[in-house]
């Protein structure tokens, strides 16, 4: 059975689409729910020390949010493809918010980490069902900005949330950040109540003629997952190197911790400028003209870091790395959505999911695993070559899924 209608295509035509058409369902439930996000995670490793545990402890809770993440996507996209979208992102929600209700009254750093997994898992199944929605709510001619846009609130919230979670702290104690995400998820849910189901027609045929297992869906595009799924995998690791590695070296070099967040909110700011023209360059040019950029610039960047000993050329390597991050906002889940099949769709994102998820947990470990072996200055350059031959991998898959596009059509 076809796609059912988008509201762009209900319009009349796609030049007819406009993006604030579906702002409200599509980017106000994203923005509510990264807020509460961005408001723990600075505070995450505090409360878990906060329990007791020591610093390596408390990096380990950190660490199990991207566990959650892992063990759920696979899990989320049978989810989706049963109970769709809509029902997937308030659940969801309310699952999330009893996460972070459990965290703010945990005793113990084992009931923390439970309830940080969990909310790993529910941000999995969140993201998978709003990149869902948005290919079946949107043209595929301005799909791109659309996911750009996605990504671009994600960013929005995980700015503002630092900025709510510190006024809070300041009144209150730790605990109230965590109030504030349940309150912010359970906001988030209510207002995706308020989305069309675009995709119940195809969930019934699916149904009546079984579901596709997830096993099947990603064994039947096994090529793809094992090319521009691997590509997808260097972008997510491109982009946690940041995390993993510019703040070690900031330190490294004597910047106080102040100043070393004061660089990451120009960072911020900078994705946050990009991500517009990005998702025009993708609708426009094509998706390679963003994709390169993001693995290039961490990969200068690295090489460039060793020569970086004041705040002022730190700053300008991470403000270099903002630059093709912001433009590749949605990258990943443009990808997926150029890629995914008409049936198993859900199932597909699933397993894409999963390829992004690896490269964002394997970034901050490969940091790990060369600065236990080398100087920090060493294991950068070590960084930066490999991305220099990610760069390579990611431009030649993405430019023949262009090439592809180009051929079939949006």
């Amino acid at each position: 059975m076809p796609p059912g209608p988008s509201p762009g295509q209900q319009s009349g035509s796609a030049s007819s689409f406009r993006l604030r058409d579906v702002a409200l369902v599509g980017y106000g439930p994203t923005i509510v729910n990264a807020t509460g996000h961005g408001a723990v995670m600075p505070v995450l490793a505090l409360r878990a020390r906060e329990l007791g545990a020591d610093v390596s402890t408390a990096a380990l809770v950190v660490a199990l949010l991207g566990v959650g993440m892992l063990l759920a996507s696979l899990p989320a996209g049978a989810l989706v493809a049963r109970i769709g979208e809509r029902r997937t992102l308030f659940l969801g929600g309310l699952v999330d918010a009893v996460a972070m209700v459990a965290a703010a009254l945990s005793s113990s750093v084992l009931l923390l980490g439970v309830a940080v997994v969990l909310s790993g898992m529910t941000w999995t199944a969140f993201l998978l069902a709003r990149q869902g929605f948005m290919i079946d709510a949107v043209p595929a001619t301005h799909r791109a900005r659309a996911l750009a846009g996605l990504g671009g609130s994600h960013r929005v919230g995980i700015l503002l949330g630092p900025l709510l979670g510190a006024a809070l702290i300041h009144l209150t104690d730790l605990r109230s950040v965590f109030v504030l995400a349940a309150v912010l998820s359970v906001v988030s849910a209510l207002m995706a109540r308020l989305m069309p189901d675009l995709g119940s027609e195809q969930r019934l045929a699916a149904g009546s003629r079984g579901h596709a297992t997830v096993r099947s869906v990603l064994v039947a595009h096994r090529r793809t997952l094992l090319t521009l799924g691997v590509a997808v995998v260097v972008i997510g690791a491109s982009r946690s190197v940041r995390n993993g590695l510019l703040p070690l070296w900031a330190d490294h070099v004597g910047i106080a911790a102040s100043t070393t967040s004061l660089i990451f909110a120009v960072a911020a700011a900078v994705d946050i400028a990009f991500f517009f023209p990005g998702g025009w360059l993708m609708d426009t040019r094509g998706r390679t003209v963003v994709a390169v950029p993001v693995v290039a610039t961490v990969a200068v960047a690295a090489l460039l870091l060793p020569l970086a000993d004041e705040v002022w050329s730190v700053t300008a390597v991470v403000a270099l790395i903002a630059v093709g991050n912001g433009l590749g906002s949605g990258i990943v889940m443009t990808l997926g959505a150029d890629a995914a099949p008409e049936h198993g769709r859900a199932q597909f994102l699933g397993g894409w999911r999963l390829c992004g998820d690896i490269g964002n947990t394997g970034g901050p470990l490969l940091v790990g695993a060369v600065a236990a072996v080398a100087p920090l200055a060493t294991a950068s350059v070590v960084v930066g070559l490999l991305m220099v031959a990610g760069t390579v991998w990611v431009g030649y898959w993405t430019r023949q899924a262009d090439r592809a596009r180009a051929v079939s059509g949006p």
